[in-house]
């Protein structure tokens, strides 16, 4: 095997249980090219019946299933570590932040490698780990962060402090679309002076496992932080689990909003902090003086990973003036986008899940109106059509009118395939009112993970930026789906991140504010004598 065996790492220690199971992980392509056979190996591999050394190529690596005993364990060993490790200065923490980011790029090709096997293509692994050490790790935001963890103020002899406290220890439930990239952003909470644990999710723990012990552990190991202070183990759902800790303070959640919501009820009935990194149904406003060029590069985004991921542009509104030439420019350049294997250069599609979602979504919307403008088959990995196919051609549907758009599923709901519903307004209204109607109709979404447009006028920037209040990031005249130092890139309102959702700083996040008042005794000044001291 390329990568080898990662275990559990619980208290500083490589840990496999009494009984140890595995968890195989077989390159994508072998998935891909021989699908059936390539599952029964990866059965074999994981029932132990088969020697991963005689497998060849087709496997890179195996993870430790972790048992309740490891889960229980992991906990225990957080809430130990979290008391000293919150006493070590925060300027050391920012420190250890820095040496994480550099060992981030030191890392960058074998954790790229991985992303790869397990199914991500080239490109977007290389976008996604590339970026951490510069956005989420950064020094601007980190940096950021730390000022904010307290301000001071006097009043005569009052001292008032304003300071942010950690919460103690934080669970981290990265998704399956994107395990390692969020648990690495996840685990900035390390910094504010939580423990942590986090489960690499099975069907692709090998990336999350290999960044949290060969990036993020070696780090802190070296910088002498108490064992326990980092947990990382793969395995089934440990919520329950989780929820039932008298250890656990917060948990930090990837997941779709329906079943994400009911988490957060059932987390604040037991008293503890959801953090909430939910779905995405962003929009993109390209007005009518937009650069199209620009808006064109930033929509395709969207068939990044073929849809499905959160944070690209899943539905666009187009001013009626640009609107045809805009939909003519986006087929032209959707049309060079094509399946591949994930390691081949310039592939972004993935086999898409719910194909059967896809179509029911596109029946719906051409059922109701929408006129299908590109798309909408299936497509082998050669690119050619075919009933079976894993792979969904990228799908452009154009839905006329903003009033009725939200009766159509593809609009109104997070979708997880590639299919872009471009919804143009009703002409005959003056740009001020449509201006108007088009703000409204953004912070109507249900959804509030992010948002951008495109406009070079000024005055009709400067609008949009003072009315457009959904959304935990708002982009203008700038890439849709990057992320960028400083400002936080994840989090947001409503179905996006839950009653309490906010753009999300998870350093931030994962602390509470305290208020502290300090009048000190007129004999703290004097010396043992009770004079006052040189």
């Amino acid at each position: 095997m390329k990568f080898g065996i990662y275990p559990a790492y619980i208290c500083g220690q490589d840990v496999t249980g009494d009984d140890a199971r595995f968890v195989h992980t077989i390159t994508a392509r072998a998935l891909i090219e021989d699908t059936f056979p390539s599952l029964r190996l990866k059965r074999d591999l994981d029932l132990g019946v088969v020697d991963p050394h005689e497998a060849g190529e087709r496997v890179v690596g195996a993870c430790v299933v972790a048992d309740e005993g490891m889960t229980a364990l992991a906990l225990e060993s957080a809430a130990r570590a979290a008391p000293e490790w919150s006493r070590v200065p925060l300027t050391e923490r920012i420190e250890i932040g820095r040496r994480i980011a550099e060992r981030l790029l030191e890392h960058l090709d074998p954790l790229v490698e991985i992303l790869v096997a397990e199914g991500t293509p080239r490109s977007a692994a290389e976008d996604m780990m590339g970026a951490l050490p510069f956005t989420s790790w950064s020094r601007e935001t980190l940096e950021w962060c730390a000022e904010q963890m307290e301000f001071r103020r006097t009043d005569g002899d009052r001292e008032m402090i304003l300071r942010r406290v950690p919460d103690g220890v934080v669970c981290i439930n990265p998704p399956q679309n994107a395990a390692a990239v969020n648990a690495l952003n996840g685990l900035t909470a390390l910094l504010a002076g939580n423990a942590v644990v986090v489960r690499a999710p099975r069907g692709v723990a090998l990336s999350c496992m290999y960044a949290m012990r060969e990036i993020v552990a070696p780090v802190l190991e070296e910088a002498g932080a108490p064992p326990g202070t980092l947990n990382a183990l793969c395995g089934p759902p440990m919520l329950d689990a989780w929820m039932a800790s008298e250890h656990v303070d917060d948990v930090l959640y990837f997941g779709g909003s329906r079943k994400g919501l009911e988490f957060e009820a059932d987390c604040i009935a037991a008293g503890k902090k959801p953090i909430l990194e939910l779905a995405g149904n962003d929009c993109c406003v390209v007005w009518h003086d937009a650069d199209l060029d620009a808006a064109v590069e930033t929509l395709t985004q969207f068939f990044m990973n073929s849809g499905q991921i959160c944070n690209v542009p899943n539905q666009v509104i187009a001013h009626p003036a640009i609107a045809d030439e805009l939909i003519e420019r986006l087929v032209v350049a959707t049309r060079k986008i094509q399946p591949g294997y994930p390691d081949e250069a310039g592939v972004v599609l993935t086999p898409v899940l719910g194909v059967d979602w896809f179509f029911g979504c596109l029946g719906e919307a051409l059922a109701k109106g929408a006129k299908l403008v590109h798309g909408g088959r299936r497509l082998e990995v050669d690119g050619s059509p075919s009933g079976t196919g894993f792979f969904v051609e990228p799908s452009i549907v154009r839905v006329d009118g903003l009033r009725d758009a939200r009766s159509l599923s593809v609009v109104r709901d997070e979708t997880f395939f590639p299919l872009l519903p471009v919804i143009v307004p009703e002409a005959g209204s003056g740009d001020d009112a449509l201006l108007e109607e088009v703000l409204t109709f953004v912070n109507t979404n249900a959804y509030g993970l992010r948002n951008s447009f495109w406009s070079t006028g000024t005055s009709t920037i400067e609008r949009f930026l003072e009315r457009a209040t959904n959304g935990g990031n708002l982009k203008i005249n700038d890439s849709h789906s990057t992320f960028l130092p400083f400002l936080p890139n994840q989090g947001g309102p409503g179905l996006t991140g839950g009653a309490f959702g906010e753009a999300s700083h998870p350093m931030l996040r994962t602390t509470r504010l305290q208020g502290v008042s300090v009048i000190r005794p007129a004999d703290s000044r004097r010396g043992d004598s009770g004079e006052t001291a040189d």
